[in-house]
Parts: structure tokens; sequence; C-alpha cells
């Protein structure tokens, strides 16, 4: 498992390697064709959450292909881990909440956010993350999380911020709350068997918890700010140089794939089958969020605030070079 602070420390040595080395990387074909006619591959890592059903969907759809792009998806436990892989030119594109894009950059690692990826519905109770307890917890709302053991997918990233956020929110002491990192899939087993207090958890990880009787306690990304951009899609400065015109069809495709999601939420439900582990019975029950196409960046600049306040960064960087 890959620290965030010591994931960007590797890139930061990965990056200056590739600098020396001259990096230099072929000019991708024309959308829809390759040299040889063939689909040209195109590497994404996501994380096998609800956020990303609309690549899947895409995928299914034939937009990529319609870009003449291949996909291959790998998968992570969260953004910070990504980071690391697209600047290093593992992967071409990642998936990533916003908050680690903000810390990547203020570390001065070249990436771009070339397309949204989902943000907030903006109502309380009726999002599609939050925080979750036990049914006879005696924790009733986001205030009582204080001196409390709270389970988040990576450290030093959007849920952490936001859940002190909503504590604040709340009247509660956001200093005094201790984060536990642990995957999705393992937070709800976690918590179970008393390991954690609560855990701050996404679909379809959220109507798990609600169908074993667990309760929701906050909805942190609305308790932030309304319709809260929460992560997207993003590449390296050097992948955006070398294989512009890759980087631009998939940017259609990502783009198509996000107005199909919105479109179609019933797909949305039903693709999710095909990279969770999700109960095929719970798919109608789950909480969707929404898929903009354009960065909300009066919610990069919250995000962009709370990592100052919470002390992940020093200064903010310069949004406008990581959102062109």
């Amino acid at each position: 498992m890959i620290k965030p602070r010591a994931a960007l420390a590797a890139a930061g040595v990965l990056l200056l390697a590739l600098t020396a080395c001259g990096g230099g990387q072929s000019a991708s074909p024309e959308p829809g064709s390759s040299a040889s006619g063939e689909l040209s591959p195109v590497k994404v890592s996501v994380i096998p959450i609800l956020d990303v059903a609309p690549i899947y969907l895409g995928e299914q759809q034939g937009f990529f292909a319609a870009e003449g792009l291949k996909l291959e998806i790998v998968t992570a436990q969260g953004g910070a881990a990504i980071v690391p892989a697209v600047v290093s030119g593992q992967v071409d594109v990642g998936f990533s909440n916003f908050t680690s894009l903000i810390l990547a950059r203020s570390k001065g690692l070249p990436i771009k956010v070339i397309t949204p990826g989902v943000a907030s519905t903006g109502v309380a109770g009726q999002d599609f993350g939050g925080v979750v307890v036990k049914a006879g917890s005696p924790i009733k709302s986001a205030a009582d999380l204080a001196g409390k053991r709270v389970a988040v997918n990576t450290l030093n990233n959007i849920n952490d911020t936001t859940v002190r956020a909503s504590i604040r929110a709340a009247g509660g002491d956001a200093k005094n709350v201790t984060f536990t990192e642990l995957a999705f899939p393992d937070m709800l087993a976690a918590l179970d068997k008393g390991n954690v207090d609560a855990v701050q958890v996404v679909e379809p990880f959220l109507a798990t918890a609600v169908k074993n009787g667990d309760r929701v306690v906050a909805s942190n990304y609305v308790d932030t700010a309304p319709s809260l951009a929460i992560a997207g899609y993003f590449t390296s400065q050097q992948t955006a140089t070398g294989k512009a015109d890759l980087i631009k069809r998939f940017t259609a495709a990502m783009l198509k794939s996000l107005r199909y999601a919105t479109d179609n939420p019933d797909a949305v439900r039903q693709v999710l089958l095909k990279y969770t582990k999700i109960d095929a019975g719970l798919t109608g029950s789950l909480t969707l969020p929404t898929f903009p196409t354009k960065v909300d960046r009066a919610s990069l600049e919250t995000l962009a605030k709370l990592a100052r306040q919470d002390g992940l960064v020093t200064s903010s960087p310069d949004l406008t070079e990581l959102v062109p």
C-alpha cells in the first residue's frame, strides 16, 4: 500500500529520471485510426467504486473505440496511489479526488485535469457518500466523531478533510479524530468487528451498509460545499504533450461517457456488476452522484482551503495550472 506523502516523493524521483532521459514519445495517430489501422491503447487507473461507472459505460457503448482507442483499465485503492503511476508514465490517465491532485500539484508534480469525473448530489442524507456507524453506536451526528476512530480509503485526501469539515459544521472538535486507512471493500467488516467507530464510504458500499442496518450520521461532501466536485481524470504534462492527440481523443470519449451516464441512470447501476462485488439486488437502492462535464472551480478553491487548514499543504498551487 502506498502512503500519499511517500507516493508523491517517489513520483518526484521518477519524474526527474524521466526528464533526464528526455521522455521522448511518438505522436499519436489521428482520431479513429492508428498507423496500422488498429485501435490505440490507452491505460487508465481508477478506483473500483460507483464514481467511475461512466468510463465502463463508455467502453460498452463504443465511445472510446469510435475515437480509435482501446481502454486498458487497472484499479487502485485510492487517488493518492494513482498519482505516481501517472507521473511516471506507467499509465496514461488516472482518476483521483481533487484534494490528492491539489496536494500533488503543490509538491511540484506536473499533472493536469482533463475531464471532471463525479460530484456530490448536494442533498444531505441523499448523497452517494457519507459517514456510517453501527446501529447501536452512541454516535448520533458528525460532532460525536470527536475522539473516535474513523476509516477513510486514503489518508490526507478528500475524505478525511471533508469529514473534518462535517465535524466543524456540527460544532465538534475536528482536531480530535483518529483516521485509519482502509480500502473501501474492507471498511464494513472493520466497523462490524469494532476495529473502528465509523467509516466514510461511497456507493456501492453505502447501500450495503444501510442494508446491513448501519446508520448514516453525516453527509460529509454536502456538509463541505453545495454540489461539491469530488474527483476527475488527469494526466501528466509529459503525456499531455507527447501524446496530445491520444489525450484529446480520450477527453472527447470521456465527456460522451459522462453525458451518457447522466442520461441513463439504470445503465450506471447495472454496469457496477461488471467491476464491483455488489449484490445485484442492491443496484436499485444506490444513490447516484452527479456526472458533470465541467469542473466546478469554487469546489476546488474550497478543497484547497481545507487542505491548508488541515496542514496538508502550506500554500495552494495555481489552480489554473491544475485545471487549464
